[in-house]
C-alpha cells in the first residue's frame, strides 16, 4: 500500500486526469466518469492560454520592480534585516514549506493552524492565493515539459520565466474552475477564502512596515524606505526566485533521475530557495519533503520541516530514498 501521502497525490493527480484530460475514462467502479463542460475547462500551457498583455498582472509587476530599483538607493541594516526575516518567512516557511511541499504534494502532516500560519505566509510573497498556486502546480506536474504545461520553457525560457504570468490570461479569480484540481483545497473555507483576498496580508504587511519604519527614523519618509526594503524589493527578488525553479532548473543543471520531463537539479538555484533547486529529484519523487537527497545538497526548506516533527507539529514526514544501486524515479 502507498504512503498516505503518495495516495492523496495520485488521487489529486487522477481527478485532474480524468476531469480534464481524459473525459471518457472510467471511475473505480466502472461506470463513465462526469464530463466537464468545455467551457469550464481551465486550459493552461502557451498555445491555450496566450492572451495578450494581462495590463494587470504586468502594471503590478512593473511597479514592483520600480519599487525595487528604487530600494536600492535606501540601504539600511535595519531595513535587511526585516526583508531578510519576512524572506524567510514568505519564501521558506509560505511557498517551500507550505505551499510546495504541504498543500500541493502533502509530503507531510501538520495541526490546521499550523497549515493556516504557513498559508498566511506563503500570501506575504505576492503569489496568489493557495488555490491558484496548488492548482497551477498540480497541473505542472501532470504534464511537465509537454503540452497543457503552464510553464515549460519548451514553449520558451522567457515564457516559462515571466512571460506565463504576463501574457498568459489571468486565473486568480477563478476559484470555481480551479478547485477541480484542489478538492482538498476547495472543501476548507479557509483556503477558499484566502484564496480571494490573498492580497490583504501583504497591504496589512505594508502598514506595519510604514509605521515601523516611521518610528525608527522618525518620519515618513523613513515609513516609506522601511516598505520599499521589505515588501517592493523583497517581494520582487521573492518573484524570480521562485520563477527561476519554472525555467532554469528545466534548463541547466544536472539530472539524476531519468523522467519525463526535463527537470534538473541546480545548486545556485536551491542556494536562493531553499533547496527548491534539487528539481530533479523533487520531479523523481514529487511526494517527498525532502529535495536534497544527498549530504551534500542543502535543503533549508526540510530543516523547517524537521524541526516542526521535533516540536511535535509535523508528523508522517515522507522521505524519499536514494539508492545508487537502483536510481530509479520510484516510491518512497
Amino acid at each position: 500500500m502507498p504512503p498516505v501521502a503518495t495516495k492523496v497525490l495520485r488521487e489529486a493527480d487522477s481527478a485532474v486526469a480524468t476531469q480534464v484530460e481524459s473525459p471518457a475514462s472510467r471511475t473505480a467502479s466502472g461506470a463513465a466518469a462526469p464530463r466537464i463542460p468545455v467551457r469550464e475547462e481551465v486550459r493552461m500551457g502557451r498555445e491555450a492560454n496566450y492572451g495578450g498583455i494581462n495590463w494587470v498582472t504586468a502594471g503590478f509587476i512593473a511597479a514592483f520592480h520600480l519599487g525595487a530599483i528604487a530600494a536600492l538607493f535606501y540601504f539600511s541594516w535595519s531595513r535587511l534585516a526585516v526583508a531578510a526575516v519576512l524572506w524567510i518567512l514568505a519564501i521558506n516557511f509560505g511557498i517551500g514549506v507550505g505551499y510546495h511541499r504541504l498543500l500541493t504534494h502533502r509530503g507531510f502532516q501538520t495541526p490546521k493552524w499550523v497549515e493556516y500560519f504557513l498559508t498566511f505566509c506563503a500570501t506575504l510573497s505576492l503569489e496568489g492565493g493557495p488555490i491558484f498556486w496548488v492548482a497551477v502546480h498540480r497541473v505542472h506536474h501532470q504534464h511537465s515539459d509537454h503540452n497543457g504545461d503552464p510553464h515549460t520553457p519548451k514553449e520558451g525560457a522567457w515564457w516559462a520565466h515571466i512571460g506565463w504570468m504576463v501574457l498568459g490570461k489571468s486565473m486568480h479569480a477563478k476559484t470555481s474552475q480551479l478547485a477541480r484540481y484542489v478538492p482538498d483545497l476547495a472543501r476548507d473555507r479557509f483556503h477558499v477564502w484566502m484564496s480571494k483576498f490573498h492580497w490583504l496580508s501583504l497591504v496589512a504587511c505594508g502598514a506595519v512596515l510604514f509605521g515601523l519604519g516611521a518610528w525608527i527614523d522618525h518620519g515618513l519618509m523613513g515609513g516609506l524606505k522601511m516598505v520599499l526594503w521589505g515588501v517592493f524589493l523583497r517581494v520582487t527578488l521573492g518573484l524570480h526566485a521562485t520563477w527561476l525553479v519554472n525555467s532554469a532548473t528545466h534548463l541547466w543543471g544536472s539530472r539524476r533521475f531519468e523522467t519525463r520531463d526535463d527537470s534538473r537539479n541546480s545548486f545556485w538555484v536551491a542556494m536562493i530557495t531553499g533547496g527548491e533547486g534539487w528539481h530533479n529529484n523533487h520531479h523523481a519523487h514529487p511526494v517527498s519533503a525532502r529535495h536534497g537527497l544527498r549530504w551534500y545538497e542543502f535543503d533549508p526548506n526540510f530543516y523547517i520541516i524537521w524541526t516542526l516533527s521535533k516540536l511535535g507539529l509535523a508528523k508522517k514526514i515522507q522521505v524519499a530514498r536514494y539508492d545508487k544501486a537502483n536510481p530509479k524515479p520510484a516510491g518512497l
